[in-house]
């Protein structure tokens, strides 16, 4: 994947003047050396931050050396004004950690307990949104751990500022809840370029006789297998994978990431001649989501899982219940039939995560565009059961009013035939029909979801946070009651 930051962390040790400032070098080295053992290739800015001048000198060090994403380290309780004025002038994401005491002689002791409660505060006086920890004090093994889950957020948090949204398309009517406001997206420093249907039309016909067209045929043709039994569709298919390629490439201007929001039905497939979700799952696969019926925010959501789990992510529609007669026989553990749902969409899933992935046609378009003969216009889907294992349901989305707001909830998909078409699954969230009421509901989220294929809600935590977003829903467990549910009910 290379529609994503390549990150360089680095690490500046802080010191208040009336402490030891090789206390605070020594378990600065200390976190370094652990750092190293996980494989983890880390900075070690020389320079230590004791007043203004040091800060300064810092930053030249860390620029210099070309860091994008920083650790403060308290080895010690610390100068409150100029660490966090590290923090403040540093161009990327920050992590704030302290060092816990290993000696008990009072030589030893640095106080960094104590002096985390002062930086925290002093943060908030300069504005910045620091990433701190659960538990943000601790041994050099531990603080190892905290920069190793640090670095997926701080990859999130830069590439969101370097994205720019292509759509094309205008948002669909129908789908009006894909419709959310623009400027909240800006505010996060996303840019947003909405294109015509007409543009991609142009766009994909001017590639008509390209020559790369039959080698992605080919790389397609390879990736599906026997599994294709439209094998015509493939050259159409490859010419709309290269425009969307061209196209961002074209146009990134300012920007070093991309991703697709487009309209994709019902004028899609009579003009352009085929439905384009295999190249959507393509593309997916590698770190360049394509959101279905222009869903900016959909996009962005997507993105943000693959930046956070190095993984692909899918965009499925929170699609129905699951009928009781699938359910028979079925062990479903610690689950209830109320836990469960039915993800789905048309094809877009990478064909990773399909059981056994095949070309297919669109059922429900076909009956409206070509309900007579074999299919054509409607061919182009990726269809299979997703795999059985962890997921997690994101979306980042902004309200009617501009106000941002997520949601976030780990579950995982069961291992059960679904008995259906498109890229679908059974997904299980614990409590699930509370939250869907009282977050997806009651949050007026549209029917978009977001899935990684991982266990990811702790870094999307940190994320969301650090972007500045305060309303984050989750699946309360059972005993606890959401701020909206009636207590008597």
């Amino acid at each position: 994947m290379t529609n994503m930051p390549r990150l360089k962390p680095g690490i500046v040790a802080v010191s208040r003047d009336c402490f030891p400032m090789a206390l605070s070098q020594s378990r600065r080295e200390a976190v370094v050396r652990e750092v190293s053992t996980r494989g983890i290739d880390i900075y070690e800015a020389r320079t230590m931050v004791e007043n203004e001048a040091d800060a300064a000198a810092a930053l030249k060090e860390l620029r210099e050396e070309g860091v994008n994403a920083l650790v403060l380290f308290l080895g010690n309780f610390g100068p409150e004004g100029p660490e966090t004025y590290v923090a403040q002038e540093f161009d990327g994401p920050v992590l704030v950690v302290a060092a816990a005491e290993e000696s008990v002689d009072i030589g030893g002791r640095g106080d960094a307990f104590c002096g985390l409660l002062n930086c925290s505060y002093n943060l908030a006086l300069r504005n910045v949104s620091a990433v701190i920890p659960e538990r943000p004090v601790g041994t050099a093994g531990e603080i190892a751990q905290m920069i190793e889950d640090f670095l997926p957020v701080a990859r999130a948090l830069i590439g969101v500022k370097k994205l720019k949204i292509f759509s094309f398309g205008p948002r669909p009517y129908d789908f009006l809840a894909c419709n959310a406001p623009i400027k909240p997206l800006y505010d996060l420093g996303v840019t947003v370029m909405e294109n015509s249907e007409l543009d991609l039309y142009a766009a994909y016909k001017a590639r008509g006789g390209d020559p790369r067209v039959e080698t992605v045929a080919q790389d397609m043709a390879r990736e599906l297998g026997a599994s294709n039994p439209y094998a015509g569709i493939l050259p159409r298919l490859a010419q709309y994978e290269l425009t969307l390629l061209d196209f961002m490439e074209k146009n990134l201007g300012y920007c070093e990431f991309g991703v697709f929001a487009n309209k994709c039905w019902p004028a899609f497939q009579t003009e352009f001649q085929f439905v384009p979700c295999y190249v959507n799952a393509r593309l997916a696969a590698r770190g360049l989501p394509v959101a279905c019926e222009t869903d900016l925010y959909g996009a962005l959501s997507e993105y943000i899982i693959t930046l956070v789990t190095g993984k692909p992510a899918t965009l499925l529609d929170i699609n129905n219940t699951v009928p009781p007669g699938m359910l028979k026989g079925e062990n479903l553990g610690r689950y209830t039939p109320s836990d469960l749902f039915m993800g789905f969409h048309c094809g877009n899933t990478a064909a990773c995560y399909l059981r056994k992935p095949e070309m297919r046609y669109q059922q429900i378009m076909k009956r409206a565009l070509e309900p007579d003969g074999e299919p054509d216009v409607t061919r182009g889907t990726l269809e299979g059961d997703l795999i059985a294992g962890p997921v997690t349901l994101f979306r980042l989305q902004a309200s009617a009013d501009g106000k941002l707001k997520s949601y976030i909830a780990q579950g995982e998909v069961l291992d059960m035939a679904t008995r259906s078409f498109g890229s679908i699954g059974v997904i299980a969230v614990a409590e699930l029909a509370r939250f869907y009421r009282h977050v997806l509901v009651g949050g007026h989220f549209p029917h978009h979801a977001g899935v990684a294929f991982a266990h990811a809600g702790a870094p999307l935590f940190e994320v969301v946070k650090a972007l500045g977003i305060a309303d984050i829903g989750f699946n309360q467990p059972k005993g606890t009651r959401y701020p909206s549910e009636n207590p008597f009910a």
